[in-house]
């Protein structure tokens, strides 16, 4: 590594090549599961309008049963497809072979169908002549949607949004031999951004096999916090365990995947026990909460709860405006910045509830019990929960999740020290994205932070959600969240 003078901006104590690699890999990468459901999903729509378009010229009405038969063959083509691994990565990059696959898929239902409908008269009123034509069109819009998958997957490939982005702690022989075997047998479905090693003697070069060394373990906790990491691969053997123990107490916060890389050792598990990169086994330390089709379905429901529960209240939210604006001076809006994902600096909206000339945008003290900042009407929407309505525009945006940690100001503290000095492993609870009510919040732990105990169980509690996250367990806490708010006391 040439450059050693650290970099300006938020990576100001990384070297510059690490600022560089860090600010390169900014925009996430797309989980392969995402891609090869959106295959599916877009071949069997393309399955489903051509059988089903092709009924009207045989004079066949789009009703009942018939439009059943094209819509549940192209469901069940894409089951045997799937089954086939005409959905695996590597082959959504190739049109001719994974073609083929789903010519196979597509042939045996099409003929368990037909035969199904034809022998047992299935299928009266629908032109014999059809089911030929059904065929024929159907490869051919395989085919295309096949092609057109291939090409969006190369380019997605190009631009490198595809590959897993690893970085690999632990320099010397191991990361050598290591790097080696992904590399023979990995394929290009993971990109090695650099290493990263404590040491800094002659057990650890600069650069192996053309990565450089981009810091050390603290290095990475602030690499993974600006560039888009998705795995981090601890190159140690497996005996180093007092040693390993020490590296994944400052590693766990982050919202990576956390493997130990298994490809050297002699001692050998059940197959089970392992995770594979092409041939190369790891053991999975820590995983990611919340990725692929879970993130985009919990999006799904922030987007949709979200606006529903702007326009349902909209009519509290313009009466808390009108107040906060009538009663005193200063904005009606409150904006404070606040950890979010992965430690990333938010800027959280509420209504304004103290004087506009005593607002504590820092956090430096904390709101107590009758305290003079405070308005009366900021008195009344606090206790109430209704001053932080707006972050629902928050979570259209983006910043926030309907349900999650609640995201702390930058500055909260107790006892003059900083909430992350006070809990150990404060920020895993910024895994996943904060939320405007959350596990913690239901169960008590609002308002007022007095003491080390309090922060100790809010965070106790946001780590228990992060590791039960369900869908199911949003809606329970969203539906909690109105009850438990009107007979909780600490609120000030």
């Amino acid at each position: 590594m040439s450059a050693t003078e650290p970099a300006s901006g938020p990576a100001s104590h990384l070297t510059t090549t690490a600022a560089t690699v860090a600010e390169h890999y900014r925009n996430a990468s797309i989980a392969p599961s995402l891609v090869s459901g959106l295959a599916a999903a877009f071949e069997w729509l393309c399955l489903s309008i051509v059988g089903a378009g092709l009924l009207p010229l045989f004079s066949v009405p789009l009703a009942g049963l018939t439009t059943a038969i094209p819509i549940g063959a192209a469901f069940l083509t894409l089951l045997v497809a799937q089954v086939l691994g005409a959905n695996d990565l590597s082959l959504l990059r190739r049109h001719s072979q994974r073609f083929a696959k789903l010519l196979v898929a597509w042939s045996s239902v099409f003929g368990f169908v037909s035969v199904l409908l034809i022998v047992g008269d299935g299928a009266t009123g629908v032109a014999r002549l059809w089911f030929p034509v059904w065929y024929v069109v159907g490869v051919m819009a395989l085919g295309l949607s096949s092609a057109i998958t291939a090409t969006a997957t190369r380019h997605l490939t190009r631009a490198g949004r595809l590959q897993k982005r690893a970085v690999i702690l632990g320099g010397g022989a191991m990361a050598e031999s290591l790097i080696t075997a992904l590399e023979e047998t990995g394929g290009n479905e993971l990109a090695i951004l650099g290493i990263f090693d404590d040491r800094n003697d002659d057990r650890s070069p600069e650069n192996q096999q053309g990565f450089p060394k981009l810091g050390n373990t603290s290095d990475l906790v602030d690499f993974a916090r600006l560039a888009a990491v998705d795995l981090v691969i601890v190159a140690l053997p497996p005996t180093a365990e007092v040693r390993i123990l020490q590296l994944l107490k400052k590693l766990w916060v982050l919202p990576v995947d956390i493997r130990l890389s298994a490809h050297s050792s002699k001692l050998r598990l059940r197959p089970r026990s392992y995770s594979y990169i092409g041939r190369v086994p790891f053991l999975d330390l820590f995983d990611r909460p919340i990725t692929g089709w879970s993130q985009v379905s919990k999006r799904a429901f922030d987007v949709v709860i979200a606006s529903l529960a702007i326009i349902a209240l909209s009519p509290l939210m313009l009466g808390a405006a009108i107040a906060v604006r009538a009663t005193s001076k200063g904005p009606v809006l409150f904006r404070q910045p606040r950890y979010g994902f992965n430690n990333e600096v938010i800027s959280v909206m509420k209504f304004r509830s103290m004087y506009a000339d005593q607002t504590d945008i820092k956090a430096d003290k904390v709101v107590t019990r009758g305290d003079p900042r405070v308005t009366p009407v900021g008195r009344f929407i606090r206790k109430t929960s209704i001053d932080e309505l707006p972050q629902l525009f928050n979570v259209l945006k983006g910043d926030l999740s309907l349900v999650g940690p609640r995201p702390h100001a930058v500055n909260a503290h107790t006892a003059h020290k900083l909430w992350e000095e006070v809990v150990d492993g404060y920020f895993a609870r910024h895994k996943v994205k904060p939320g405007v009510t959350g596990w913690a919040q239901i169960n008590g732990w609002r308002g007022e932070v007095d003491t080390p105990d309090k922060i100790q169980a809010r965070v106790e509690h946001d780590l228990y959600y992060i590791e039960n996250w369900s869908v199911l367990f949003d809606l329970y806490i969203l539906m909690l969240t109105p009850i438990r708010i009107l007979n909780q006391e600490n609120a000030y």
